[in-house]
């Protein structure tokens, strides 16, 4: 449906690229300033009697009261879960770019919006279904469906609302894309009832908020290049295990109690093995698609950063400390970050090297008789 023109950098440097020192130290607090946790439900501190408040907690406390309480059934007050559904979307976007050019901000914006409301939505459905449970969690009984503010009608209805933005948004894009996103609606239904019978529900998260690495591509090209997808699509699902493990540990005792499963159980002490495989499978994954898009420097050099990050993570991770847990978890934001700002760079660095290897194969060849 949309023609968009590709942004290039060569409009604003020219062709040549200055060497430029770049800090990562302001993008780190991004984890921190909107600190919250769980994905489709939970956050890093208690849900009540937080002492320090992040920036969307305070404007939805500022908000009209009518409204507070869909605004935290959504968890607009715990906007890292957005965050981490968006950076997959933004990966896609911005491999799709063309080389020289910058990821498309129309889309971007678009997709931004998108996650917003789909995560919001994804809490709700958790809600709906996990309404019982929560009310035997300490952490979890002030939800709004648990002590009366949103009643189970209002709730569905609400729900409503949120997917007819979503599709009004998903519809802003292609066909194929259409029904790329709209074929993942049953993971978002389905992923919440997953605990309750497989100790894999991180696994089926991660095909859930990763497929905005394959919609993200598709809205760009109007189809998939599986070769530069699929292996980015994988690392991004090792990813999400690994983060969301390190969450469930916080969980583990109620989760026992009442009977849910999840990956940190069933890892239990052999965590840091097992994470440390994903780890390995998500950089090998991102390797395999920076060479299958011939990726240039920056973008392996945010690999590095990645595995980096990964490694200490995993390293100095306390399974049996939430704090630490909910600490890790955070960081996960700039991990995301960090690979968004790796394709972009990687990108704009294509056309250059393109040039170069244009300019060399155009000097003629001199043959030299004795």
């Amino acid at each position: 449906m949309f023609t968009r023109n590709c942004i290039s950098v060569y409009k604003f440097i020219g062709k040549s690229y200055p060497k430029r020192e770049v800090s990562f130290s302001k993008y780190y607090k991004i984890g921190g300033a909107f600190s919250c946790n769980r994905l489709f439900a939970t956050s890093v501190t208690a849900e009540d009697g937080r002492s320090k408040q992040n920036i969307a907690a305070k404007l939805v406390d500022k908000a009209p009261k009518q409204l507070q309480p869909y605004l935290r059934l959504m968890r607009l007050d715990k906007p890292i879960g957005t965050w981490l559904l968006f950076w997959p979307c933004g990966w896609g976007i911005a491999s799709a770019a063309a080389p020289g050019c910058l990821p498309d901000p129309y889309i971007l914006t678009l997709f931004g919006t998108g996650a917003l409301i789909m995560r919001g939505a994804g809490c709700t459905i958790n809600d709906i279904w996990d309404r019982d449970i929560d009310a035997k969690v300490e952490r979890t009984k002030d939800r709004p469906l648990v002590n009366g503010d949103v009643s189970l009608k209002q709730a569905v209805l609400f729900l409503g609302g949120q997917l007819s933005i979503g599709l009004i948004i998903l519809l802003q894009l292609n066909w194929y894309s259409v029904f790329l996103g709209a074929s993942s609606l049953a993971l978002v239904i389905s992923y919440p009832l997953m605990k309750r019978f497989t100790h894999w529900p991180q696994l089926v998260l991660g095909f859930t908020f990763n497929w905005g690495a394959l919609l993200g591509y598709s809205a760009i090209h109007g189809t998939i290049d599986l070769a530069t997808c699929l292996p980015l699509y994988i690392s991004g699902i090792c990813w999400t295990i690994i983060y969301d493990t390190i969450y469930a540990h916080q969980d583990k005792t109620d989760d026992l109690r009442l009977g849910i499963k999840s990956t940190a159980i069933k890892f239990d002490q052999d965590t840091k093995f097992w994470l440390s495989g994903f780890a390995s499978m998500m950089i090998g994954n991102l390797i395999l698609s920076g060479v299958m898009c011939d990726q240039t420097w920056p973008y392996y050099t945010a690999v590095t950063l990645v595995a980096t990050h990964l490694a200490s993570q995993i390293n100095t991770l306390k399974i049996n400390n939430p704090t630490d847990c909910s600490k890790k978890f955070v960081s996960n934001s700039n991990v995301g970050l960090i690979l968004f700002c790796g394709i972009v760079l990687g990108t704009l660095f294509k056309k250059d090297r393109k040039q170069t290897k244009e300019y060399i194969q155009s000097i003629p060849v001199q043959l030299q008789v004795n």
